[in-house]
């Protein structure tokens, strides 16, 4: 007969497969739907975790509860990214001006009626912006001279009237325009110098609905609020009606999951079981996409972890009735003796 000598844990096996998602009403507030870790920054270790639960700092910078820095790309100020740069801290800086951009286009879209009379004319007006971000209202009216023939003409703030000529040819197109450019210099602000794009307007038999499309330029505002988008990227809003790419958030996955460190508070970091980590865009490389304004709740299958537990009890109390039984039987041996 062998003595045994019980049982011990076998392994602790994490599971990694991704959880329901519930919604909630906070921003910043993120969920990874399918594979992959946000990245953290831990003194100088970079860690990785699902837990999307993150917040903004006094300087706006995209922290943790811990107050880790959330990694990724910041956007130029062209709003482009780069995904194969660096990574960083992700910074949302609220209250952040944006000075004012001069109008130097307007585009023209639309039809002009190539069944108006000689003399038919349609007044419609656009907004511009000076150096200064004032509004400048602009009175544009198009009269037809002739056949194909249309003149433009311009009322400017300072009284001044420019005007040109636009040719169209027998399919309705734009084939000539004598001038599209003037100017003009508000009080206190540099020279506005504004360039009329005609190209895709048109001369249709239909009713004049000739109005300013596309214009450049725009007033100074400051960041009032920001979103996510599947693909990580952050969007700022501005209290002057631009909208502007801030940056992006970083993903990163792993050829084995099951092979990370744990080093408690929802973190992990690398090892050799679990390879390196391919960090880059949400959505591409097999990396799952980003929920916002939710979070990732466990993933445990309740139902399973019941019957388990019950397995465990019932299995319990028969091994408990054994030993009742091996207590019954010895003490029948001491009787017998007696």
């Amino acid at each position: 007969m062998q003595v045994g000598l019980g049982v011990s844990i076998a392994s602790i096996d994490t599971i990694h497969t991704p959880g329901n998602l519930q919604p909630t009403s906070r921003p910043t507030d993120l969920a990874i739907e399918g594979e992959g870790f946000f990245v953290v920054q831990d003194g100088e270790t970079l860690a990785y975790t699902r837990v999307g639960n993150f917040s903004l700092d006094a300087l706006g910078v995209l922290v943790d509860p811990e107050g880790r820095k959330v990694l990724g790309w910041t956007a130029d100020e062209d709003g482009s990214i780069s995904t194969s740069g660096p990574l960083g801290a992700l910074r949302i800086p609220f209250g952040e001006w944006i000075d004012a951009q001069p109008t130097s286009r307007v585009e023209w879209i639309k039809n002009l009626d190539a069944e108006a009379t000689v003399g038919f004319s349609k007044t419609t007006s656009v907004t511009v912006y000076d150096s200064l971000g004032r509004a400048h209202s602009i009175q544009v009216n198009f009269e037809k001279t002739g056949s194909n023939t249309w003149e433009w003409k311009a009322l400017l703030p300072d009284g001044t009237e420019p005007s040109g000529t636009i040719t169209f040819d027998t399919e309705g197109r734009v084939v000539d325009v004598s001038e599209n450019q003037f100017s003009f210099t508000p009080e206190g602000a540099d020279s506005v110098v504004i360039t009329m794009d005609f190209t895709k307007l048109t001369q249709v038999a239909g009713p004049t609905t000739v109005e300013a499309g596309v214009t450049d330029g725009w007033p100074g505002g400051s960041l009032e609020s920001f979103s996510f988008d599947s693909n990580g990227v952050i969007t700022g809003f501005y209290s002057n009606g631009r909208i502007r790419v801030l940056g992006q958030i970083a993903v990163a996955g792993f050829a084995n999951p099951s092979g990370l460190i744990k080093t408690g508070k929802n973190l992990y970091i690398q090892s050799n079981n679990s390879g390196r980590p391919e960090i880059g865009a949400a959505g591409t490389g097999g990396r799952g996409t980003i929920a916002p304004s939710s979070l990732e709740m466990s993933n445990v299958d309740l139902a399973e972890e019941f019957t388990q537990m019950i397995i465990t009890q019932r299995g319990f109390q028969a091994n408990s009735r054994v030993i009742t039984v091996s207590d019954e039987l010895l003490q029948e041996l001491v009787n017998l003796k007696r």
